[in-house]
């Protein structure tokens, strides 16, 4: 009997065997074309709770995806500390312009930083996207990892420097910001969302070593996915080739690693299985060469050798590119359901 989109999601983060595999897009998966479809347009969607909802929502709707998930950026939680935002407008997602905080400063978490920024904006999509699927799509919710947000309201060159040469400097940022995670995450919670997306982008061995992620990224990872405690599923998105982390990576407690195409799934698979380890592996589906410059055939072979590698459900590897053409997206979810 097939599954519905929720069912199957939910199957595969929580040890089950779907019907078939999930197909999804762990990071964001806006595109031009998906706002002249939805008629939801950046900048808007990033700051309207409606638009955003509407905008997410064309993942299911047009995209055939078997998530929706909300927000577009990954600077909801520096705004919140005081870093300034650059704007994209209506072609680009918002950036860090000016860091909130120097090294020597001490971070102070804002009272009731729920109720400000697009936090709010952020909570409305995602009960409008509940609303709107039911039962039937996966509502995701994503928050940026506690190594990440540290980056991002100190600056990522401060943070990098940091590390290596004064660790212990940077403990307090990296507290502040699982602290805050840990309250965004409850709200994502009662919102109604039934999985949370992690994404700690910045704590990619393209940007540290293994020592690193383990001393500094990893303790605080697993102290988020530890506050949330089971409630709901909980994927990590990190970049990069992160072979030597990997068995880390998943005794973060994790429901599932989202993974590059930098990644061997099928080397990765086997390390799990050796180890006795059961975290899904999601992947990769490369949003440049393939999503963006590839043609329908490309995107057809990148899904079939992502399953033949064992991936357990099929994802593009990290944020879609704007100008992707929906109809490689849309090859993407047809591929994965003729299989």
């Amino acid at each position: 009997m097939a599954m519905t989109a929720k069912e199957r999601v939910l199957t595969v983060l929580t040890g089950g065997v779907p019907d078939r595999k999930p197909v999804l897009s762990v990071c964001q998966y806006a595109t031009y074309g998906l706002m002249e479809k939805t008629g939801a347009f950046w900048p808007e969607a990033h700051y309207d709770g409606k638009a955003m909802a509407e905008l997410a929502l064309g993942g299911a709707s047009v995209l055939h995806l078997d998530a929706v998930r909300v927000p577009f950026c990954q600077t909801v939680e520096a705004e919140i500390f005081g870093s300034t935002i650059k704007n994209g407008g209506k072609t680009h997602i918002p950036s860090i312009e000016t860091p909130a905080f120097t090294l020597d400063d001490k971070p102070i978490i804002p009272a009731g930083f729920t109720d400000r920024g697009r936090i709010p904006a952020i909570l409305e999509a995602i009960t409008r996207c509940r609303k709107a699927v039911g039962e039937d799509v996966a509502v995701m919710g994503s928050i940026v990892g506690p190594f990440s947000v540290a980056a991002n309201i100190i600056g990522i060159a401060t943070l990098l420097k940091a590390s290596l040469r004064k660790p212990e400097k940077l403990l307090p940022f990296f507290s502040a910001a699982e602290k805050t995670a840990e309250a965004y995450a409850d709200a994502v919670i009662n919102a109604g969302a039934d999985v949370i997306v992690i994404e700690d982008m910045m704590a990619s061995l393209d940007m540290i070593s293994p020592k690193t992620y383990r001393t500094l990224a990893f303790p605080y990872e697993k102290q988020l996915v530890d506050h949330i405690g089971g409630r709901i599923p909980v994927i990590i998105h990190i970049c990069g080739k992160l072979d030597m982390v990997m068995n880390d990576i998943a005794a973060t407690g994790v429901s599932a690693i989202s993974v590059e195409s930098a990644v061997d799934i099928a080397k990765v698979k086997k390390q799990f299985f050796d180890a006795g380890i059961s975290v899904p592996v999601f992947g990769s589906v490369h949003p440049i060469r393939v999503l963006l410059e590839g043609n329908k055939d490309d995107v057809i072979k990148a899904v079939r050798k992502s399953v033949e590698d064992g991936a357990d459900a099929i994802s593009p590897d990290c944020a879609v590119a704007p100008e992707t053409p929906l109809e490689n997206l849309i090859a993407m979810t047809e591929a994965v359901a003729s299989l």
